[in-house]
């Protein structure tokens, strides 16, 4: 019941703590509005009491008037100590219960105005006292389950008669949340707060068997766990002295599942499963056993099924191949041709390219376009020096060390079934006593065997048939006819003088500015600087030379600008030469003047085509024929057989049929240190002679090749299109050729055709009537 006497009381908040009546504990007060609200109620002439009331939320310092319980307790002040650090120490004693009617004006702490809640029940109802009794009994058996209150204050707990105070002191005891401490604090009803305590009891009594049952549980896992702890390494132990034939299940398990995964064929799946068994069995300490391990490492890592989609857009790849070279249309066309095909049956095999061409005309980095413009994995090998029949085709199980060829090796590092496989330097294998590499590369590069290709080291066969292999090659004439024959060539010859400046311009240029921190504020190359290199410091016919000459230039341009000297640098010829010094090469190797003796041939070799000049020279003897300049056996054939022709047509060239028994004759090839071979220089060794017999000039500006036979014919030759280019870049206007090669002229870039004029020949008769002049 509610005592409607009203009183005017201070109001000291409580954090995170609720006093109940009948309570006797010490506070540290600190907040300065509870200290004054103390130090008024100490001062007061009534019973320096108190109204004690639980604040909602502990973390809030200054409480308002809605964030405080409006049920609270009444307190006696019994002692009130000061502390050094400031803090007040108050000692007291809960009274009774009571309800905050409302605030009273006080800025300087808290003062209420309170009416006093009584118990509703009277104390010795024979209801109360059975509930009390039952409470008793339940608070008993907690204490004894939760070990958390002592037998002393269950002894004294027991003592106390009323059934109000037992109440309070009991909720004093349990370890409730402020809530519901604060919900017993609210009921007046006595017996309704003792049916409320006995349920919190039996909740708790509950919830502490549970915890045991927990604990008991995890103390059980905890004894079970350092038992299999202790069992397993007695395992550990056994096994490793039965060669740890049974500790293999976690990795075992861990492989089988990689297997799974690995999307392999099914009889592929098969061989995994049975080695695996294998390997389960064995002894760790077995020699074979790393052997089955890595196996089956290459089986999971190997590419299967999973394929790259092609990226069939025609015009896109176009664009990215003319992005990343300039011209090379040829290979452009066919890689285009395969797209085109591809996206109309979407099953073409994949086809082996051929590039072939001298060095740094782009055939590697073409490699890389392909795939990047297909969408592919790209991957590479060299194959330069590779004599082992082991490094294609792979080493055997049994051998030590064993591992796949290079070919799975590559498959492993494409990831895809279907990826861009380069085969660099393929003309540069050799074979020994160690087997033939190139006779292994034939089942590789045949469309009709790679779908099954055998590695001895898998065992199991592989395919590659959706493979795009691109070779390359210097000189295709070192290739074995065999492997030859199942690759499609696609020449890639030099470039011109107005090829290599649009790929310097283009590509090389702003590749080495990038490469050394330039900007194009800081460097700037015109045309004629740029011809000046091509002409007068590199003789190639790639763009190999010509990028290490604009790498020089940047890196001396960066040194300028780096030392503060210049913020521009534009490179004139002028320039260049005080740059990158004399120049080292001499533009236009024809002949100042008509020479007796002396005629320019034409010459393809592994670095593309070049001038070749044979000088005759004629002295007193008993006709001796000297041949010097490091040339190969088919060239000395091809001076014999010029100088055989001559001697049965002397009278019709008017030379005196006794030369060769008067005259020792000396033929040179200049650039003595470099081997020279090959029958084409057969007209321009029998016009050199024929020149030197006579005493009549040859024409400067005339260069020729083509081989002869001892009737005079003119035969046909190889590599028109690189001999054209070098005529072209030596200055030449004129050039004879065979009548055969006519059909190779269509090659010849047409920026050649318009500086040149090309001769055709059948006869020497007519190789004579334009060198010399006139006809014999």
């Amino acid at each position: 019941m509610v005592d409607r006497q009203k009183r005017h009381i201070p109001l000291l908040p409580l954090r995170g703590l609720l006093v109940f009546p009948s309570m006797v504990l010490h506070l540290d007060v600190g907040r300065a509005k509870s200290v004054q609200a103390l130090e008024f109620a100490m001062e007061s002439e009534a019973e320096q009491e108190i109204l004690l009331a639980t604040q909602k939320d502990i973390a809030i310092d200054d409480p308002s008037k809605d964030e405080i319980y409006s049920v609270g307790t009444v307190a006696r002040i019994k002692q009130l100590l000061r502390l050094p650090n400031g803090t007040v120490r108050v000692h007291v004693e809960g009274l009774s219960r009571a309800k905050i009617n409302h605030y009273l004006k006080n800025e300087d702490f808290y003062e209420v105005d309170i009416s006093i809640l009584n118990d509703e029940e009277p104390y010795k109802s024979a209801e109360v006292q059975a509930i009390m009794r039952n409470m008793l009994q339940m608070f008993e058996q907690y204490s004894k389950v939760s070990k958390k209150i002592s037998n002393e204050t269950v002894t004294m707990i027991k003592e106390i008669a009323e059934p109000s105070r037992l109440a309070d002191v009991v909720s004093a005891n349990l370890p409730l949340k402020i809530t519901e401490k604060q919900q017993l604090l609210e009921m007046i009803s006595v017996r309704d707060r003792l049916i409320h305590l006995i349920q919190i009891l039996n909740n708790e009594q509950e919830v502490l068997g549970l915890e045991k049952k927990i604990g008991q549980r995890v103390k059980k896992s905890m004894e079970k766990t350092q038992k299999e702890y202790y069992l397993r390494e007695q395992m550990k132990a056994i096994q490793k002295e039965l060669g740890d034939r049974e500790g293999r299940t976690g990795e075992v398990a861990s492989i089988k599942e990689k297997i799974e995964s690995a999307d392999m064929p099914d009889y592929i799946y098969s061989k995994a499963i049975k080695e695996l068994d294998r390997y389960e069995k064995m002894p760790a300490n077995a020699a074979e056993s790393s052997v089955l391990r890595n196996y089956l490492d290459w089986l999971i890592q190997l590419p299967w099924k999973k394929e790259t989609e092609d990226q069939l857009d025609v015009e896109r790849a176009e664009k990215i191949l003319d992005e990343d070279h300039y011209g090379l249309e040829k290979v452009k066309e066919r890689v285009l041709e395969y797209l085109a095909v591809q996206k109309l049956t979407r099953k073409l095999k994949g086809p082996i390219l051929c590039l072939a061409g001298p060095p740094g005309v782009g055939k590697t980095s073409l490699a890389r376009s392909i795939a990047k413009s297909l969408g592919r994995e790209f991957v590479r090998i060299s194959l330069g020096g590779v004599r082992d029949e082991a490094e294609i085709r792979g080493h055997r199980r049994t051998y030590v060390g064993a591992m796949p060829g290079r070919i799975i090796q590559g498959m492993k590092k494409a990831g895809s079934i279907n990826p861009v496989f380069l085969l660099d330097e393929i003309d540069k294998m050799a074979n020994d006593f160690r087997g033939d590499p190139s006779s292994a590369l034939l089942e590789v590069l045949d469309p009709e065997q790679n779908n099954s290709f055998s590695d001895h080291y898998i065992e199991e066969t592989y395919d590659l048939s959706k493979v795009m292999f691109v070779t390359t090659a210097n000189n295709i004439g070192t290739i074995p006819g065999p492997l030859l024959d199942r690759m499609e060539i696609i020449t890639i010859a030099g470039y011109t003088e107005l090829e290599k400046m649009q790929i310097a311009k283009n590509y090389l240029y702003k590749k080495q500015r990038e490469n050394h921190g330039l900007t194009g504020n800081m460097i700037r190359i015109n045309d004629e600087a740029l011809l000046k290199i091509i002409r007068e410091y590199t003789r190639e016919a790639g763009v190999r030379s010509l990028e290490r000459q604009l790498a020089a230039i940047s890196r001396k341009t960066a040194r300028l600008i780096v030392l503060g000297k210049q913020k521009r640098v534009m490179i004139t010829e002028s320039l260049v030469e005080e740059m990158l010094g004399k120049p080292r090469f001499r533009y236009g190797l024809a002949e100042q003047e008509d020479q007796i003796g002396a005629a320019t041939g034409l010459a393809y070799t592994t670095a593309g085509g070049d001038t070749l000049s044979i000088e005759v020279s004629l002295y007193p003897g008993k006709g001796k024929l000297t041949l010097t300049g490091k040339l190969g056996d088919v060239m000395k054939e091809s001076a014999q057989a010029a100088f055989s022709y001559i001697r049965s047509r002397s009278e019709q060239l008017q030379i005196d049929a006794n030369f060769h028994e008067n005259y020792d004759i000396h033929i040179h090839v200049p650039e003595g240190a470099t081997p020279k071979d090959g029958p084409s220089a057969g007209i321009t060794m029998a016009t050199a002679l024929i020149s030197a017999l006579t005493g009549k000039p040859v024409k400067k500006e005339v260069g020729m090749t083509g081989e002869i036979t001892l009737r005079g014919r003119v035969l046909p030759i190889g590599g028109l299109k690189e001999k054209s280019m070098s005529a072209h870049r030596a200055g030449l206007t004129t050039i004879i050729i065979p009548k055969d090669n006519e059909k190779d002229l269509e090659d010849v870039p047409e920026s050649v055709k318009k500086d040149i004029k090309f001769i055709l020949v059948s006869h020497l008769d007519e190789v004579l009537k334009y060198a010399i002049g006139e006809v014999q």
